[in-house]
C-alpha cells in the first residue's frame, strides 16, 4: 500500500501512517508529487495541491484521497467520484483555533490593543484616549452552533459574558453542554453587544449582516467575522461604522482574498483586519494531520469510510435503480427544512411500496442530506449524513409501510420544538414531485423556484396570489393547490396549502404583499440551489 503525501504534514500524522504494517509513505511536495502518482493507493493534500480531472488520470490505483482540513475546493469531487476516489476531510479539526482568535479579536477591540500599540510605538503615551471596556456582563450572539460556535461559547462563558445564540438547524439537546439560549435572529440583533459569525455561506446567509440587519442591532454593537466574508454587506457595514452604530468590526475574511489595498474598511480606524489566519495554528494543523492520517488507515484497512464528502461507490446496476429516489428524498428534506418553523428535534422517514421492501439507507442519508444542507458549513451526503444529523443531537427513524399501496413513496416527517411537518412525494416519468403537506394531497414539481404558503380556505386568496405577482412582474409556471379533507374542529375554515412555481425569485417585498391578505398564514421561497 503506497501512500503519498503531497504537502508538508504534522510529524505525528506521518509517523502515524508509517507504522501501519506493509505501508509505504512517500513524503513529497507540491511540485515533486505528481511523478509518484501512478501506482499510489491514497493521497493526503492540504491546500496547494489541486486534484484535477487530470491528476486524478495519472493515478489509476487511487482509492482514497485525504484533505488536512476542511475545506476541498480544491480537489474536483465530482472528478474524483466518477474515478471511484473516495475523498475525506477534517471538519471541526480547527474549531478551537478559530474560537481563540474571536475572542482575541473581540479583546482587541474592547481595549483598542491594535491601534494602542501603534500608538506607543509611534512615541506616544495616549492612556486617556484608549479607555477600554470589559467583556464582563456583556451579552454575546453568536450566529451559528456548529463545531466552531461551541467553541466559542465555553470561552466566552470564561469571561462572564452572557451567550445567546441563533441556529434554526441545531436542536436545544446538542447545546445543552455550553449553556446557550437559543434565540430568533431579530431577539438576538437586539440583545447583543457583541456578534459573532460562525455559518457557511448559503444563498440565505450570503449578505444577511446588511442595512436591515444593522437597523435591529444595538447601538454600539461590535461584529467579528471568523466564517466568510460574503456573509456581510461592506457597504452598509461601512455605513453603519461611519454612523456609530457599529463600535467596531473584526474581520478575518473578505469577500475577496486578498483584499485590495483600496477596500473600503481598510480606511477605518475601528476596523480589525487579519489575513484569515483564524484556523492558522501549530496545533490545528497537528490535529487536522493526525486525524486524516486515522481516518485514511481506518478506510484502506475496513473500508469505513469517515468525513467523506463525495458519495460511495456503487455498480451501475444498483445506482440506476435508486438514483431517483435519492434525488427525490433529497429534495423533500430541502422543501421541509425551508417550509418548517422552530428548533429541529428528530426525522423520520416511511417508505411505502416496493420501496419498503429494500435497503433504504442511502435514500434516508439523502434526505438527511437535504435537510442538513441548508445550514451547515460542509457538505452533507449519502455518506456522512448520518453522522452530522447525530452529532447535531437529532433523532432519526425509518419505518417501512409495506406494499399495500399503488406508487412508490416516500413521507419524511421533520420534528421541530413548534411541531411536525410532514411531507410526501413520489417519482412521476422519472422526475421527482410533491404529493402532500401535512396531510393535504397536492402535486407539484420539486425544482426550480417554487413559493410555499399556507392559509385559510376562504374565497380570494387564489385572486390575491395572482393579482400580486402578476402587478410585481412574477410570472407564474405552475399553481398547485390543495386543502383539508375536513376542518380541525366544526365551524373553523379548512387549511389550504399552495406551491406556486415562479420564472423570478419574488423580492421579499412581494412576500409581504402575498402576507397582507389576513387569510394567509405562511409564505416561503423554497430554493434547491445548495
Amino acid at each position: 500500500m503506497k501512500i503519498l503525501v503531497a504537502e508538508p504534514m504534522a510529524a505525528a500524522g506521518l509517523e502515524l501512517l508509517r507504522s501501519q504494517p506493509g505501508w509505504q509513505v512517500v513524503a513529497s511536495n507540491p511540485k515533486e508529487y505528481l511523478q509518484h502518482l501512478a501506482d499510489a493507493d491514497a493521497l493526503v493534500v492540504r491546500s496547494a495541491v489541486k486534484v484535477t480531472s487530470e491528476v486524478l488520470a495519472k493515478a489509476p490505483r487511487l482509492r482514497a484521497i485525504g484533505r488536512a482540513g476542511v475545506g476541498v475546493d480544491n480537489v474536483d469531487i465530482a472528478a474524483a467520484t466518477a474515478a471511484g476516489v473516495l475523498v475525506m476531510n477534517t471538519p471541526g479539526g480547527n474549531a478551537v483555533a478559530v474560537a481563540e482568535h474571536t475572542l482575541a479579536l473581540m479583546l482587541a477591540m474592547a481595549r483598542s490593543i491594535p491601534q494602542a500599540s501603534s500608538s506607543t510605538k509611534n512615541g506616544l503615551w495616549e492612556k486617556k484616549k484608549f479607555l477600554g471596556s470589559e467583556l464582563r456582563g456583556k451579552t454575546l450572539g453568536i450566529i451559528g452552533l456548529g463545531s466552531i460556535g461551541r467553541e466559542v461559547a465555553r470561552r466566552a462563558r470564561a469571561f462572564e459574558m452572557k451567550v445567546v445564540a441563533c441556529d434554526p438547524y441545531v436542536s436545544l439537546r446538542a447545546v445543552e453542554d455550553v449553556s446557550v439560549q437559543l434565540v430568533e435572529m431579530g431577539e438576538l440583533y437586539a440583545a447583543s453587544d457583541y456578534i459573532a459569525l460562525h455559518v457557511a455561506l448559503t444563498p440565505e446567509t450570503r449578505r444577511m449582516i446588511g442595512r436591515e440587519a444593522f437597523a435591529g442591532m444595538k447601538d454600539g454593537v461590535r461584529l467579528v467575522n471568523c466564517a466568510r466574508g460574503e456573509l456581510i454587506d461592506v457597504a452598509a457595514l461601512r455605513e453603519a461604522i461611519e454612523s456609530g452604530k457599529v463600535a467596531g468590526a473584526a474581520l478575518d475574511v473578505f469577500d475577496q482574498e486578498p483584499p485590495p489595498s483600496s477596500y473600503p474598511l481598510f480606511g477605518l480606524d475601528r476596523v480589525i483586519a487579519t489575513p484569515h489566519i483564524a484556523g492558522a495554528t501549530e496545533e490545528a494543523q497537528e490535529i487536522v494531520g493526525v486525524r486524516i492520517a486515522e481516518q485514511l488507515a481506518e478506510y484502506l484497512r475496513s473500508g469505513n469510510a469517515v468525513n467523506a464528502v463525495n458519495m460511495p461507490a456503487l455498480s451501475p446496476e444498483q445506482y440506476r435503480q435508486i438514483e431517483p429516489y435519492i434525488a427525490l428524498a433529497g429534495r423533500l428534506g430541502a422543501f421541509a427544512a425551508q417550509i418548517a418553523e422552530g428548533n429541529p428535534t428528530a426525522v423520520r422517514f416511511a417508505y411505502l411500496g416496493r420501496l419498503a421492501d429494500g435497503d433504504t439507507h442511502l435514500i434516508r442519508n439523502a434526505g438527511l442530506a437535504g435537510l442538513l444542507n441548508r445550514w451547515i458549513s460542509f457538505k452533507a451526503n449519502l455518506v456522512n449524513a448520518m453522522q452530522i444529523a447525530a452529532s447535531r443531537g437529532l433523532d432519526v427513524a425509518e419505518r417501512h409501510e409495506g406494499r399495500s399501496v399503488h406508487v412508490d413513496s416516500i413521507r419524511l416527517e421533520l420534528a421541530t420544538d413548534l411541531g411536525v411537518t410532514s411531507v410526501e412525494g413520489a417519482v412521476v416519468l422519472g422526475k421527482p414531485r410533491l404529493l402532500q403537506v401535512d396531510g393535504i394531497q397536492l402535486e407539484a414539481t420539486l425544482s426550480g423556484c417554487l413559493t410555499y404558503m399556507r392559509n385559510k380556505d376562504v374565497p380570494g386568496v387564489i385572486g390575491h396570489v395572482g393579482s400580486v405577482l402578476g402587478r410585481s412582474g412574477v410570472n407564474i409556471a405552475n399553481f398547485s393547490l390543495g386543502r383539508q379533507d375536513a376542518p380541525a374542529s366544526p365551524g373553523i375554515p379548512l387549511d389550504a396549502v399552495a406551491v406556486v412555481e415562479t420564472d423570478q425569485v419574488p423580492s421579499p417585498a412581494v412576500l409581504a404583499m402575498l402576507s397582507e391578505n389576513p387569510a394567509v398564514k405562511v409564505v416561503k421561497v423554497v430554493n434547491f440551489s445548495s
